[in-house]
């Protein structure tokens, strides 16, 4: 492993030294595992995004959620067309007959309930325009030390937008954001970081505790640390050449 953690010292460094070790080996080697991670998007270039963005990528991963994704990827024309593109302020004006009829519409998949969230989703964008400008200021100056808090907003406030679907809208975005999937889920209950459900807000607040110990440390992402943790355990191994 290179020294790029050299300058810190203690348990945490240990810790971490470990994990990223680990995950270089599973993925071939360091430059293969740097590679892999994503670099989330700075505060100024969030500010500057349609909320428009954020309506599509909620929607997005809502169809995505117990749906084969690349299914859902290529029927997403179909669905900008549908929608008009996700534009909050033309779809603040679509009554819900036109929801139902479009639901039913063979351009998209046709699932009624989850179309319905466009509209759902649609007005609590609105509402926070009222309140903070725009959505995407909210979410640009959302600080990740404390990120769990704009998860529990938007399941909230928003529709279907729980678990680990709002993370993964944030994420696909540039948020910087740490998820909650079953590769960090086993982590965090192998080292007792977790004990009770994952969802609970003790588990979500002593995540959040966990991850911001090993930015410090590492001075990297939250995302970057997600995902290299994720690639330290489960299966998926990609031997060096």
């Amino acid at each position: 492993m290179s020294n790029i953690f050299a300058k810190i010292e203690g348990g945490q460094l240990s810790r971490f030294n470990e994990i990223y070790d680990r995950a270089c080996q599973r993925k071939g080697g360091e430059a293969n595992l740097r590679a892999l991670l994503n670099t989330p998007q700075p505060e100024t270039m969030l500010i500057e995004y349609s909320d428009d963005m954020w309506l599509e990528e909620f929607t997005r991963k809502i169809f995505q959620s117990g749906f084969y994704w690349s299914v859902v990827n290529a029927k997403w024309s179909g669905f900008r067309e549908v929608f008009w593109d996700f534009s909050v302020e033309k779809l603040l004006y679509m009554s819900p007959d036109m929801y139902e009829q479009r639901s039913q519409d063979e351009r998209i998949i046709r699932n009624f309930k989850k179309v319905q969230s466009i509209a759902i989703n649609c007005q609590m964008i609105h509402e926070v325009q009222q309140e903070h400008g725009s959505l995407s200021e909210l979410i640009a100056r959302w600080p990740s030390s404390n990120i769990i808090d704009l998860w529990l907003m938007l399941k909230k406030k928003g529709n279907r937008l729980g678990g680990n679907t709002g993370p993964f809208a944030l994420r696909a975005l540039g948020k910087d954001t740490f998820l909650l999937t079953k590769d960090i889920e086993t982590y965090l209950r192998a080292n007792k970081i977790i004990d009770g459900g994952l969802q609970t807000l003790k588990s979500l607040k002593s995540a959040q505790i966990h991850f911001n110990e090993l930015q410090d440390t590492s001075g990297m992402s939250m995302t970057a640390i997600s995902q290299i943790i994720a690639y330290s355990v489960g299966d998926n191994v990609i031997q060096s050449t």
